[in-house]
């Protein structure tokens, strides 16, 4: 049977929302996929997908261990195991003095996209609109698409400081149509970190409006610069119409083991709970108490304290290492203020269409990237620009800086 004598279903809108859904009207493989499968076939170094080629701290990946050893193999409660919420509530005190009920206002899930895919489901349906930036992660037009909710955009424009949010496309961008303000930041793919004054227009259109406003945090300890990240939650008006959503898959290098989590008023996390119960209902029963003790790694007398710090000037180098590398091989490059990635616009290079450069960059210089026109609708918009990742160790992204060096003109 072909996938033309298939039921109608939300399958179509999903593709069709993220760009998948091919001329003869069937779905095409991601461009993650396609990319890796490329780099695969070809040798060439993969800065197109970000998970990191190391683990996180050793003592969290024994306690995982003790806990399977220990009988932790079954079903957790839905909500998350105690000791986990208890981490959240801890962590969100600790580092941001966000007061979070562990029993009412925290929902462990199967990592961050099943807490903004849930949160989408329960709170937009048709006739809705769902706001985010763009770029955007591709996950956000397929869970909006099965909401039936409509997608609106609004741009980061590249700026010499990185990319920035403009106030007055915002306030054009949200309507009383507007159901959920979908904002991210620290920003995958373009590295911003959104400063007070962006996330202060972002709370005060959603008032206008009557909003609600969905934060994926989910790099919020990986900034860079001396910045700081600043949860929506915190800013004045904004704890009462906010779900945070974040995990420990970046925090930690633990990608694999999809543990996330979601904090907000008890009502808006209520709703959520009730359709994340009918998607996974529950989540990696040994390593929610490992992620409980790596949230509390930075307060622990033990040899893995400090991982965060670390990681992130780990990371701010590497990610220096690879925008130099970049520039010197001659693509303008954005600076990145955190994440795991940079933008690099390949028009000096005389590139038009970053996804056929992509494809062909793997043979020129042995190196993947992904373009950026997967993370975006609107025609034309970084339409040369390509996501690198520096997640790599030193040793991977020199080999990567001395291939791309190949293109410089």
């Amino acid at each position: 049977m072909s996938t033309h004598d298939l039921p109608s279903g939300r399958w179509r809108d999903v593709a069709h929302a993220t760009g998948l859904l091919g001329d003869d009207g069937t779905p095409r493989a991601t461009i993650f996929a396609e990319m890796s499968a490329l780099a695969a076939r070809t040798g060439a170094i993969n800065l197109g997908q970000g998970f990191p080629d190391v683990d996180g701290p050793e003592s969290v990946k024994r306690v995982a261990a003790e806990a399977i050893a220990a009988g932790a193999n079954q079903y957790p409660p839905g909500p998350g195991i105690p000791e986990l919420r208890a981490a959240v509530a801890s962590h969100q005190e600790r580092h941001y003095g966000l007061h979070v009920d562990p029993d009412r206002e925290v929902l462990i899930t199967t990592g961050a996209t099943e807490a903004l895919a849930a949160s989408i489901l329960a709170l937009a349906g048709p006739g809705d609109e769902v706001l985010t930036l763009e770029p955007f992660y591709d996950s956000y037009a397929a869970v909006i698409a099965l909401a039936g909710a409509r997608h609106t955009t609004v741009p980061l424009r590249a700026t010499a400081d990185g990319f920035r949010l403009d106030p007055d496309e915002l306030d054009a961008a949200v309507t009383d149509r507007t159901r959920i303000i979908l904002v991210n930041t620290p920003h995958n793919p373009t590295g911003a970190v959104l400063t007070a004054e962006e996330l202060r227009r972002v709370v005060a259109a959603a008032h206008r409006h009557d909003a609600l406003i969905l934060t994926d945090e989910v790099y919020e300890h990986l900034v860079y610069d001396g910045l700081r990240h600043i949860p929506v939650a915190t800013l004045p008006g904004a704890a009462e119409r906010t779900l945070t959503v974040s995990s420990a898959g970046k925090t930690f290098s633990f990608t694999g083991w999809k543990i996330g989590w979601l904090t907000g008023p008890a009502a808006l996390v209520d709703a959520v709970r009730t359709v994340k119960q009918f998607l996974t209902f529950t989540t990696g029963a040994p390593f929610q108490p490992a992620i409980a003790h790596a949230l509390a790694l930075e307060t622990l007398t033990d040899p893995d304290s400090g991982w965060i710090a670390g990681l992130t000037a780990s990371l701010a180098a590497r990610r220096d290492l690879l925008s130099a590398g970049l520039a010197d091989a001659g693509f303008t490059v954005v600076p990145a203020r955190g994440t795991y990635f940079v933008i690099a616009d390949a028009a000096p290079l005389g590139v038009d269409d970053a996804a056929v450069f992509s494809r062909e960059l793997p043979e020129r210089a042995g190196v993947v990237g992904v373009p950026v026109s997967a993370f975006t609708r609107a025609p034309g918009l970084l339409r040369s620009a390509v996501r690198f990742t520096y997640v790599k160790q030193e040793a991977v992204l020199h080999e990567a800086v001395r291939r791309l060096a190949e293109l410089r003109p």
